[in-house]
């Protein structure tokens, strides 16, 4: 049984469902800046508790030439802006073991990619900062295995621990969702849906010589499977929104344009309430 604990004002796994939400790299100060007071904007209108999630680095882009972000010194001034001038809980991506402390300095919660989900001196180097741990599930990791990167940040003393499901690899270039996954997981932590990386299609374009490969995305279904998700009982939701999707350094293909973000939102708090008040 795992017991509710706090990020900020949020509860986590305690019954409140919450966002975690913001481009999926710092484009520049201004951008990220403009994409939390949208974000915060709509999630303060429907009272929707709201985590701020923008990387500083994306050190697992497919090819050398994609745009990474500003780099950990940037990177980490620009979250604590937004930190402090939105008053919003802010997650951040970490790929080293060398960084977690200086990350841990500012953020509320620090994420392991999926990707990384089995390093285990990542894993327990960050849950030694004391800050809340996000593990995302690898793409080739089952949801009953994700328990062993959970225990490693217990054993390390921090029961500040969720996980994402963001979806399996399925064939060439597709992943699949199976809504098993977070009923499974939620055993023995919470666990958040991401929305946008389950509908990614990985290295989707090869690229060339100019241009750098990039996944595409389909993200139509980006309102269907979270729907099917908070239906399936999951303690929050993952998103990487942008105001220009087609215009987007990172992950554009699979990003919710923030125009779609209001409605989806209130479709996941209708059946939220659906099954709370059941």
């Amino acid at each position: 049984m795992t017991l509710p604990f706090q990020i900020g004002g949020i509860t986590i796994g305690g019954g409140e469902l919450f966002l975690i939400a913001g481009p999926c790299v710092i484009e520049s100060e201004a951008h990220a800046l403009k994409m939390a007071e949208i974000i915060q904007g709509i999630t303060r209108s429907l009272q929707f508790p709201f985590i701020f999630k923008a990387s500083y680095d994306k050190a697992n882009r497919t090819s050398v030439k994609s745009f990474r972000g500003p780099g950990l010194k940037e990177g980490l001034r620009i979250l604590a802006r937004v930190k402090a001038e939105f008053k919003v809980p802010v997650l951040t991506d970490v790929h080293a073991t060398a960084d977690v402390a200086q990350v841990a300095e500012v953020v509320d919660v620090l994420q392991i990619p999926a990707f990384l989900c089995r390093q285990t001196d990542l894993i327990v180097a960050a849950a030694s900062s004391g800050r809340a741990v996000n593990i995302k599930k690898g793409q080739f990791v089952s949801p009953w295995d994700m328990r062993h990167a959970v225990e490693k940040c217990r054993q390390a003393g921090n029961d500040r621990v969720f996980l994402t499901e963001r979806g399996s690899s399925f064939g060439y270039n597709n992943l699949v969702v199976d809504m098993r996954s977070p009923a499974i997981m939620r055993k023995f932590a919470p666990v958040v849906f991401d929305a946008t990386h389950s509908v990614q299609l990985p290295s989707a374009s090869q690229g060339d010589q100019d241009q750098p490969a990039v996944s595409g995305g389909q993200p139509e279904f980006i309102p269907v499977l979270s729907r099917a998700a908070v239906a399936a009982g999951v303690d929050g939701v993952f998103m990487e929104v942008h105001d220009n999707p087609a215009q987007a350094k990172s992950d554009g293909a699979n990003a919710l344009d923030a125009t779609n973000l209001a409605d989806v939102l209130k479709e996941l708090q209708a059946i939220h309430r659906a099954l709370t008040s059941s």
